[in-house]
């Protein structure tokens, strides 16, 4: 829950800081155009669409990762705690009447891909300043992350197929 907090306040520094930089407070053009550049580049002097865009980028990345840890939160209670007994209320997640361990291991690996999709996309659209080598080892890692996504989902598949077999079965 903390955790969330600080994102909720990293998110509001930036959006703000985006904000004053466009309107031309120089503080928070610095910050921006900081956070943008990697750390060997030199910082440019103005913010360009390119810098909007990789801003955008991390704002997006802030939510998704906010989003990761909801529903790690409320997933984990419900999975392992109690029932929290939302049925029928208007704000009621739709993947929470059928939350379970499984089902949570599958979001999760699908909220990883993509919040390494967004920091690969951001690698790309900034990808004269890195090395091929960075470029190579963040696609690769993403591929990784791809597959361990699809074998979660195969294994749960296999395990649910196994289930059902066994059930229909009279086992």
């Amino acid at each position: 829950m903390l955790t969330q907090c600080i994102y909720v306040f990293h998110f509001w520094v930036e959006l703000t800081d985006l904000m004053g930089a466009i309107m031309g407070d120089k503080d928070a053009l610095q910050h921006i155009l900081h956070i943008v550049s990697p750390e060997d580049d030199d910082v440019p002097l103005k913010i360009t669409e390119t810098a909007i865009m990789l801003v955008v980028l991390g704002l997006i990345d802030v939510v998704m990762i906010s989003n990761l840890l909801i529903m790690v939160i409320i997933g984990g209670y419900e999975t392992f705690v109690s029932r929290m007994n939302l049925q029928g209320h208007p704000d009621q997640p739709e993947w929470l009447s059928h939350v379970n361990a499984s089902v949570l291991k599958i979001k999760l690996a699908t909220a990883i891909i993509g919040i390494s999709s967004i920091h690969l996309l951001k690698t790309f659209i900034n990808a004269s300043a890195y090395d091929e080598k960075t470029l190579i080892a963040q696609t690769a890692i993403h591929i990784t992350f791809l597959l361990s996504a699809v074998a979660i989902a195969y294994t749960d598949r296999l395990m649910a197929s196994t289930l059902q077999s066994r059930t229909e079965s009279g086992h």
